[in-house]
């Protein structure tokens, strides 16, 4: 007995401690206290989260990478020149008997030249118009000066057996962004479902603490009528003793629910990017949207609209390049054409003059066949080709794990609307029963293990009713996240990117 009421005098004293603190916390100047709803947590949880900037970067990176490839297949204007070149230097050279000689060179020249290429994609070759224009002036002797432009030149470069890499890229690059636009969406409702785990764990610690406190005021009313009954043999040892344990099994039960609770809502906080000094009272959803949902519908919708077909068709396009590319190394021909007019003139005004123009040609075709490798090349082919029906084999049990997860996920999600509503009515038995069970301990119609029974059921059947409802909410934002459909409207989900990536600064 003495032992026991030195526990007693032990918890009593950390109990009152924690209240105290408590207490003070609450009056604290730079404390608030938010009532937060789940709307509300969703809503900020897209906007702040470090998760929501993440899947953002990523589609920006991915927007960017689209525009690159879009930018290449556009013109390209750009300028080249030296601006100005001097020499002083001794150069060898041959005179006519073939002996060699160094003579002096000084002089500063000037260059600049204009140019747009463009890339042919159905070719792959590249076509480039150039004009330019070089001045030269010796800094010794006569000091002689000249000009030379080039009007005009065209040039093409076109590879005969090679790859077509632009081809392959007007192919894969679109299919790689639609991707990313359908990842972003999904890791939207991935921030959503995270939130909703961290708002419900929230939720189900202050109903914890709730039940606690209950529980506690419980008891040590209990506690009172028993210790007055057992003052005139009504109540026995035994049941007197178990009351006492209770008051304080639940004394300890409270402050680790109060520390619990303050330990999800800093989780709570920190995800949403809320400040530390605001206390967030999470309001419990009553409510949920009851839709019709099928494994063929969703199992559409989710080939349709998700990264994952996006995905597995553009693997099959990369190991398609990729065998592609190992075969036009098989042998290598480009031919490389130059086409234009030049000329020259001491002065700047007769350069341009077309009398001094002459032709300028070049035709060129540079061949790279291997004679002799010892297979390296048909090695590497052989290795794409295996890589590729790798790639196939690994989509093909991917598209069957995809569509298992889909219609496991949809006959999780409609028994759940049963489990809740089981639940739900649990939950409101187990209240009436736990009242009736206090009344009729009260008049000594039961003993202590049926009460306790009644409170371990009542406080089971509370939690499981919450747990219940955050496994419906999970559920249905994970079929939205597969299918990027919105069931409560019946609408598709979308975004504006453009107007969401130029919004965030770019």
């Amino acid at each position: 007995m003495n032992k026991m009421k030195r526990i007693d005098e032990k918890l009593k004293m950390k109990y009152l401690c924690l209240v105290i603190c408590l207490g003070w916390g609450a009056v604290l100047p730079g404390f608030s206290q938010r009532m937060l709803s789940l709307e509300e947590a969703i809503a900020l949880a897209r906007r702040q989260s470090v998760e929501a900037a993440v899947a953002l970067n990523e589609l920006k990176a991915a927007y960017w990478e689209y525009h690159t490839y879009r930018a290449d297949l556009l013109p390209e204007v750009s300028f080249t020149g030296t601006l100005p070149a001097y020499n002083k230097i001794y150069n060898r050279y041959q005179q006519s008997d073939g002996s060699y000689t160094f003579v002096k060179n000084n002089n500063m020249g000037l260059d600049g030249a204009f140019s747009i290429d463009q890339n042919v994609w159905l070719t792959g070759g590249k076509l480039s118009l150039t004009t330019s224009l070089s001045y030269i002036r010796q800094l010794d002797d006569d000091k002689q000066q000249q000009f030379m432009n080039i009007p005009l030149s065209v040039t093409f470069t076109q590879p005969l057996f090679g790859v077509n890499s632009l081809k392959w890229q007007r192919r894969i690059a679109p299919v790689r962004y639609r991707e990313a636009k359908a990842a972003f969406l999904s890791a939207t409702e991935e921030v959503t479902m995270k939130t909703l785990t961290y708002f419900f764990q929230l939720l189900l610690a202050k109903e914890q603490l709730y039940i606690a406190r209950q529980n506690l005021q419980n008891t040590e009313k209990l506690y009172t009528i028993a210790d007055s009954r057992r003052s005139i043999g009504q109540i026995s040892q035994n049941d007197w003793l178990q009351l006492r344990l209770s008051v304080l099994k639940a004394k300890a039960a409270l402050t680790d629910n109060e520390s619990n609770l303050k330990a999800k809502m800093f989780q709570l906080r920190a995800f949403l990017g809320l400040g530390e000094r605001e206390e967030i009272e999470p309001v419990l959803p009553e409510s949920v949207p009851y839709v019709d949902i099928t494994y063929p519908d969703v199992l559409e919708k989710a080939l349709e609209n998700h990264s994952f077909s996006q995905n597995i068709r553009r693997r099959q396009l990369e190991a398609d390049y990729a065998v592609a590319e190992a075969k036009g190394n098989l042998r290598k021909v480009d031919l490389y054409a130059s086409l234009g007019l030049s000329g020259q003139d001491n002065a700047f005004r007769n350069v341009y003059h077309s009398s001094q123009w002459g032709n300028n040609q070049m035709v060129e075709v540079g061949v790279k066949i291997p004679i002799l490798d010892w297979g390296k090349r048909r090695g590497k082919v052989r290795v794409a080709e295996s890589e590729r029906e790798t790639v196939r084999a690994k989509i093909r049990q991917e598209q069957m794990d995809f569509n298992q997860d889909i219609f496991l996920l949809v006959e999780h999600f409609n028994n759940q609307a049963a489990q809740l509503s089981i639940a739900n009515e649990a939950d409101s038995i187990a209240r009436k029963r736990y009242n009736a069970n206090v009344q009729a301990f009260m008049i000594g119609q039961i003993s202590m293990l049926d009460l306790n029974d009644a409170q371990s059921s009542k406080d089971e059947a509370r939690q499981t009713r919450i747990s219940e409802l955050y496994n419906y909410w999970y559920y249905l934002y994970q079929i939205r996240s597969l299918t990027l459909w919105d069931y409560e409207r019946n609408r598709e989900l979308s975004e504006d990117f453009e107007r969401v990536i130029r919004s965030k600064g770019q």
